[in-house]
């Protein structure tokens, strides 16, 4: 089975839709969905620099827009499983058929301004915590008053929460941990985000999903889920809740997963697979960047593809 993997917030990298741009009706295509997210994708991906693509509100519609752009010059009939990591999902979510590329786009910028806005709230942040054993980091998160957001396997653990709280957990780390204190306006994937989960959800209500057409994975559990209306509720739900990337690299290796593809901007889920999915059982793996990596995943569609 080959699975194409939506990445999510912190992969963007300035100018990386410019490569894009030589291939036809994509600067219309990126127009379009400007309007449906409320910024403008084209100057984000290709012209803005790093400070302006790392605010939420515009890097979240502009990772989905994206990978949906790339996958749109894939043969995805043969693709068997899509995934996203946190934003992401609604990007897997599209490519799986249970969205439009439109209301994938609309939710995301509705998405971006809303954990914007409640990042502003009060003070909060998000470390990654390397190495470790993991009962002994969650341990310590936890009794720090912090949350696990994000498990990304690997070794890699996100603290997130208040930043006494994340101060307090650098300067008494886990044993054989390393802190590293990310970039990002606030806590996701806590309870601080309510707000934009409730925003979400009201946005969400006015969709009409489809089951999904190919195997599609959830952040929440790692599992497969079957029913479109129910991965539009993880979807709002996922907003609070931590990702489990770590569950969601399992299901790829029980599901005998041997080609992977990450959408653009690619690498971040690829080093987590290569790290994660080791042996004989390794997944051949494609990180799809520009157009010349086109190639490259088509014909590792074309002798792994096919739907399980």
């Amino acid at each position: 089975m080959l699975a194409v993997l939506s990445p999510g917030q912190g992969s963007q990298k300035p100018g990386f839709l410019t490569p894009w741009l030589d291939l036809t009706g994509t600067e219309a295509r990126l127009r379009e969905w400007s309007a449906l997210a409320g910024v403008d994708l084209l100057h984000l991906g290709t012209d803005a620099d790093a400070d302006e693509i790392k605010d939420t509100a515009r890097t979240q519609p502009l990772l989905v827009a994206a990978a949906l752009l790339a996958a749109e010059h894939l043969p995805l009939d043969g693709v068997g499983l899509t995934a996203g990591h946190s934003v992401g999902e609604l990007g897997a979510a599209a490519l799986a058929g249970v969205l439009s590329a439109d209301a994938a786009i609309t939710l995301a910028g509705v998405r971006g301004r809303e954990m914007a806005a409640a990042c502003a709230l009060e003070p909060t942040g998000m470390a990654a915590v390397l190495g470790g054993d993991p009962d002994e980091v969650i341990a310590a998160i936890e009794a720090n008053g912090l949350y696990p957001a994000n498990r990304n396997g690997a070794g890699q653990i996100v603290a997130a929460g208040a930043l006494d709280g994340l101060d307090k957990l650098a300067a008494a780390p886990p044993a054989r941990t390393r802190i590293i204190r990310l970039q990002v306006a606030g806590a996701f994937h806590t309870p601080y985000m309510a707000p934009a989960e409730t925003a979400l959800a009201v946005e969400a209500a006015g969709i009409t999903p489809a089951d999904p057409a190919r195997t599609l994975l959830s952040n929440l559990d790692g599992t497969a889920v079957d029913d479109g209306a129910a991965m539009v509720q993880r979807l709002v739900r996922q907003v609070t809740a931590p990702v489990r990337w770590d569950l969601c690299m399992r299901t790829l290796a029980d599901l005998g997963v041997t080609g992977v593809i990450e959408l653009p901007p690619a690498g971040t889920l690829a080093g987590l697979v290569k790290r994660e999915l080791k042996g004989d059982g390794a997944p051949e793996i494609v990180t799809l960047n520009t157009p010349d990596d086109l190639p490259a995943a088509r014909d590792l569609i074309a002798r792994i593809g096919g739907r399980s």
